[in-house]
């Protein structure tokens, strides 16, 4: 006979990637006074009604070896680390963490960690561990950036350019207690090339590629994936298949973060160009040659704009239509494939809200602030639906052989 089992949906918390709003602190006040950018941002994000922030860090603009001129989105560097973040700076920011009662979640420094000159790539790696220290300080579990590429290599030859680099930087998360989270973003414009995958993570065939280069060396605790539906919609994936093809494969435990951030596919641009993007008079080549420009060199992205446009998570229409044709994201279905298909903690893994959105990348707290509230309530209760659909289907009526109704989406049907 069967046993009643009370209803119990587990929410996820939800909190928001400081690079949502770079100009929160201006630079004249926050190149001085380094931490009184994110005491700034723990303030704002409680005003925003966030549980939790993801601490943006970046090489300072004076710092990096990419113009800031030549990038699709503004310098992020929350985290300023051009002088070392020691207990004395994280005792200030954790006293804010506490006063605002919003945590932090992870720490993110997304960069190209495989670049093909040694001294910029060590460059980056240094950062990164920099990062990490960073992150323990900081009480967080892990930090959150991509893998990148040698522009001079086949994605073969980067396997190994990945094992020479990675293992000894996962081996330093090791011993920090941290987990690597791979975003799986492709970076299709990162540089000026005719190359569309730039980061060697963009998809779970190499998710388990690099996992199990990983666990020949001992570091496959540490190798995890921070999931952004936005750059499976890039690439004409939808995260139900996605999911699936993780756990058919004896993977779905690799998915230990996630970003919420959507994208809009244009129909037009895929009929022009399709899913390769623009590869020609994008404007960052002239007369045969890479522009000195680097604004020109921002052009570069255009092999991913003409196709699509991000999507701060409910700011796109409704649209089954879409849905169904992997054009945006179905925000329910995503959050039920997660907690049917996952092996993951949904009581303490957020959900962040990335914000991308070039019409609404507004550089003014006040202006902005609704827009965030008003996404990350959408994000927050759209979570709370569909966990409330699992606990209700999955668990109430399986407990008593009550059957689901209907059939819903199904992964790898066209």
């Amino acid at each position: 006979m069967s046993n009643a089992k009370p209803f119990e949906p587990v929410y996820m918390p939800v909190g928001v990637l400081t690079a949502a709003l770079q100009e929160l602190t201006p630079r004249e006040r926050r190149d001085p006074d380094p931490d009184l950018a994110i005491e700034e941002w723990l303030e704002y994000a409680a005003k925003l009604g966030a549980d939790n922030i993801e601490l943006s860090a970046a090489l300072h603009p004076d710092e990096s070896d990419v113009p800031a001129e030549a990038m699709l989105d503004p310098v992020a560097n929350t985290l300023d680390l051009r002088e070392p973040f020691n207990q004395a700076r994280a005792d200030r920011v954790l006293a804010s963490v506490k006063s605002t009662g919003v945590d932090i979640a992870d720490v993110a420094y997304f960069d190209n960690l495989l670049h093909h000159d040694p001294e910029t790539r060590q460059k980056k790696v240094d950062f990164m561990l920099a990062t990490m220290d960073s992150a323990v300080l900081l009480g967080a579990d892990a930090v959150c950036g991509f893998v990148g590429r040698d522009q001079t290599k086949s994605m073969d030859q980067n396997l190994i350019e990945f094992e020479n680099t990675f293992v000894p930087l996962l081996k330093a998360a090791k011993e920090r207690g941290l987990e690597y989270r791979v975003e799986q973003c492709p970076m299709p414009g990162w540089t000026p090339s005719d190359n569309f995958h730039n980061n060697l993570g963009y998809a779970p065939g190499t998710w388990i590629a690099l996992h199990q280069i990983c666990e020949r060396n001992g570091v496959g605790d540490q190798f995890r994936i921070h999931y952004d539906p936005s750059h499976a919609i890039l690439m004409g994936q939808d995260t139900r298949s996605i999911f699936q093809y993780l756990k058919d494969e004896g993977y779905n435990f690799l998915i230990t973060g996630m970003h919420v951030k959507g994208q809009v596919v244009d129909s037009k641009g895929v009929a022009g160009w399709g899913y390769g993007g623009q590869t020609v008079n994008r404007g960052d080549w002239i007369d045969g040659e890479i522009s000195p420009n680097p604004a020109d060199q921002a052009n570069a992205w255009k092999i991913q704009t003409v196709l699509c446009e991000h999507e701060l998570p409910g700011t796109a229409r409704h649209d089954p239509l879409a849905y169904l044709q992997n054009r945006t994201v179905d925000w329910l279905d995503h959050q039920l494939a997660a907690r049917e298909l996952l092996d993951m903690d949904f009581a303490t893994t957020p959900l962040i809200v990335e914000h991308e959105y070039g019409p609404a990348r507004i550089q003014d707290q006040d202006l902005l602030r609704p827009i965030l509230e008003g996404s990350i309530s959408f994000t927050r209760n759209i979570d709370r639906a569909a966990a409330d659909m699992f606990a209700l289907q999955h668990q109430v009526l399986a407990a008593q052989d009550i059957a689901i109704q209907g059939v819903g989406r199904e992964a790898y049907r066209s």
